[in-house]
């Protein structure tokens, strides 16, 4: 009924950059993606999953404070794709990475996406 679809993990060196793109398809009468809450979270080994960035209908943005003015997080509703820019990628980033759309009052996730920064 609602697929997530996370790409663009990897291996970058401290300092770097990656672009996460998340794809989502939805079969949901009445609906449409514009109408969704997208969020990024990400997950450590041995910590709990924590909310990055989050986008509104209307395009209104929210960040950790460990990612303000690193990361950016933008939609495209004619593609039905959310996408979060990481730029100066520190190794406390190191996380897998998962895209969340709330639809109706229900949480979907995507299978998640690893992100590894070395120093």
């Amino acid at each position: 009924q609602v697929q997530l679809v996370e790409s663009g993990g990897g291996l970058v060196q401290a300092g770097g950059s990656l672009r996460l793109s998340c794809a989502v398809s939805a079969r949901i009468f009445g609906s449409s993606f514009g109408s969704y809450f997208m969020a990024w979270y990400r997950q450590a080994p041995g910590k709990q999953r924590e909310l990055v960035a989050s986008i509104s209908r209307g395009d209104t943005t929210n960040y950790a404070d460990s990612v303000k003015g690193r990361f950016t997080i933008s939609r495209d509703n004619a593609k039905n794709t959310v996408d979060l820019q990481m730029n100066s990628l520190k190794p406390d980033d190191t996380a897998v990475y998962y895209c969340s759309a709330l639809i109706r009052g229900n949480n979907w996730w995507g299978q998640g996406t690893q992100v590894t920064v070395s120093s």
